[in-house]
């Protein structure tokens, strides 16, 4: 169940918000006179998070990709991954 905290309770209960969003790592949102404001969580929630919607797009971009007609061969990708390395460019 999400946590619900006011923006008061933001001020004067700051630490133990942090603590809340650090140990079990989801979000508590914050309401603003009754109404939704703010959604606060951790830094590595958010950069989990981020992490998650970067790897969408990637997917998203190689599902059109394919669908584009845009591939090769596995054994042949997997050479160009390996000369990067090996010049340092990955």
């Amino acid at each position: 169940m999400p946590q619900i905290k006011s923006s008061t309770d933001l001020r004067n209960s700051y630490n133990e918000i942090s603590t809340f969003c650090h140990e079990t790592r989801e979000p508590v949102f914050i309401t603003k006179n009754g109404q939704g404001d703010l959604a606060v969580m951790s830094v590595e929630l958010f950069e989990q998070m981020n992490g998650r919607f970067e790897l969408y797009r990637l997917l998203d971009e190689g599902r059109a990709a394919v669908k584009e007609g845009r591939k090769r061969p596995l054994s042949e990708a997997m050479q160009d991954i390996k000369r990067e390395i090996a010049d340092g460019k990955l």
